[in-house]
This record gives structure tokens, C-alpha cells and sequence, in this order.
């Protein structure tokens, strides 16, 4: 009896002892993973990480644009900086595009009243029969030839001065004019880089200094017969200049 009690109590005190030592639980196994580095990622998957870029981003440029948007019958550049361009005016910027034979000209097929749908300013007056444009934006589908008249629809050009107009497509026409036009250029609004580069030429310098001569700072208002003629022959030497090849610098102020 007495050695049943005895082996009884040593494992009663066998199991208290046990139960108040507070044996050490066991780690779960996911600190193990957590202490070990992970791999760093590939390089494709920082590339796929990267977001893709919007059709806005996508057409916002730090240069001018000097290919076509896309495949077609009309060469123009991107919409983007159609847009940003026909906000406002930029003469030498003008230059610089009609100098890159590859954007698709246009030649007005009548008389036509400036206006510009873009929301840019455009100049008062008119744009003449047979002008030489550049056609920016079609506002049809692409009609799948390069006679643009009877398309039906609109375009944005851009005219030789830098400024924008909105044409019907009854009113251009992509067949060449026999002799084409163009309006007035102010010498005086073009980037300094550009005037630079039109006063190398021999003849055109020559006709910036009869300009300068005839006209005696005047710009408007009261001015010589003398004058105009100065002042168109100017305008007559940096068009030519420019479609004979002539380099025009890219300008630094963009749309």
C-alpha cells in the first residue's frame, strides 16, 4: 500500500513539474523563410512592373516631330503636337516643317476665309486660291487616295507664316498648283537661330538689308511702296530658300 502511494506521488510530482516548467514552444516554420533573402527581381520583371504609357504621354514630345503619325495617303505629324501647335503661332516652327518634304501638301482649290476650328488664334483675312499648306489632321477617314477634294469633312493646315487654318475638304486639293502661294512672313517674329541661318544665304541677306533700307524700322501703318515691295521680296527669298533645300535649325521654343 505505502509503495502504491509512494510511485503514485513521484508522478504527480513528475507531471506538476513538467506542466510549471513551461517548456519552449517550437518556432513556426515561417520565421525560417522569412530569414532567408529573397531573390532580387529580373530584369523583365522590372520592365513588366513599369506602367504602360498613355496615348497622351505617348504623343508629347521634347522635338518636332520629322515622320508620320501613321501609314496613309496623308503624311502629318503626331496629333498631339497638331493640337499644341494650333493653339497659337509659331513662325520659325512653320519654316522648319515645310522645309521636311515628307509631310503632305495641300493647295486651296478657292478663296477662303482664315479660321481656325482648333481653338488657336489665326489671322484675319484670307487664305488665297492656289496657297501652298500643310495638311495636319483630317477630321474623315483616310479615303484611300491622295486627292483630298470632295472627301468630305475637314482638315487642319498649317499655313507658311505658322499659323493654323480649318479647311473644308472641298477647299484643298493634294494636286499641286501651278504656281503655288503663300502669306506674308514677319523676318521680325522668327527665332533668332533662324533668321541666323536665312542671313547666310547671299540673296536672302541681300533682301533683308534692302528690307531693312526701305522700310526703316517701319512695320505697319504708313510705310513706302518701296517698303512693300522690300517686304514681299523678303518674304519671295525665305520661301524659296526653304523649298530650294535650304536647312532651317530646329527652333527651341515648341508648342
Amino acid at each position: 500500500m505505502g509503495l502504491v502511494f509512494a510511485r503514485l506521488s513521484l508522478c504527480v510530482s513528475l507531471s506538476l513539474s513538467v506542466a510549471c516548467g513551461g517548456t519552449k514552444a517550437p518556432e513556426a516554420p515561417a520565421a525560417e523563410n522569412q530569414s532567408e533573402e529573397a531573390p532580387p527581381p529580373s530584369a523583365d520583371s522590372a520592365e513588366d512592373a513599369k506602367p504602360a504609357p498613355t496615348a497622351e504621354s505617348a504623343g508629347s514630345s521634347t522635338s518636332i516631330p520629322t515622320e508620320c503619325a501613321k501609314k496613309g495617303a496623308i503624311c502629318s505629324p503626331d496629333p498631339q503636337f497638331v493640337k499644341r501647335l494650333c493653339n497659337g503661332k509659331f513662325p520659325s516652327i512653320g519654316l522648319y516643317l515645310f522645309s521636311n518634304p515628307k509631310w503632305t501638301r495641300g493647295y486651296l482649290t478657292r478663296r477662303t476665309k482664315a479660321w481656325n476650328a482648333s481653338g488657336g488664334a489665326s489671322d484675319s483675312g484670307w487664305v488665297e486660291f492656289d496657297e501652298e499648306v500643310l495638311i495636319l489632321y483630317a477630321r474623315v477617314a483616310d479615303a484611300g487616295g491622295m486627292q483630298v477634294s470632295g472627301a468630305g469633312g475637314s482638315f487642319d493646315a498649317l499655313r507658311w507664316d505658322g499659323s493654323c487654318v480649318t479647311l473644308q475638304s472641298e477647299e484643298v486639293t493634294t494636286t499641286k498648283a501651278p504656281s503655288p502661294k503663300y502669306p506674308p512672313i514677319d523676318f521680325r517674329y522668327l527665332d533668332d537661330d533662324t533668321q541666323e541661318a536665312l542671313r547666310k544665304d547671299e540673296k536672302l541677306n541681300k533682301a533683308w538689308q534692302e528690307r531693312r533700307k526701305e522700310c526703316k524700322g517701319a512695320t505697319s501703318g504708313d510705310v513706302s511702296l518701296k517698303c512693300v515691295k522690300a517686304d514681299d521680296a523678303l518674304t519671295k527669298s525665305v520661301i524659296a530658300f526653304v523649298r530650294g533645300g535650304g536647312s532651317i535649325p530646329e527652333p527651341k521654343k515648341l508648342p
